[in-house]
């Protein structure tokens, strides 16, 4: 399961249409992407630890940029 998390996290970094995609129907993008025949709960697993995972990438990336910025203060 934690290669296919993986391989969902690196295409919405990776393609902008697969991220819009993954952002308005998450569980059609991961069934698209990794096949329907997956349990339903199994996706919805996915989706859950994608969403996880991106939104800490998001809070660190803001982090470090709100970082930089007091540190050019300086």
């Amino acid at each position: 399961m934690k290669e296919k998390i993986e391989q969902v996290i690196a295409k919405v970094k990776d393609n902008k249409d697969f991220a819009a995609e993954f952002k308005k129907n998450p569980v059609e993008a991961v069934k698209n992407l990794l096949g329907s025949d997956l349990a339903e709960d199994l996706i919805e697993n996915i989706v859950d630890a994608v969403k996880a995972k991106i939104g800490t990438d998001e809070v660190k990336d803001k982090a470090e940029g709100i970082l930089g910025k007091v540190k050019k203060l300086f």
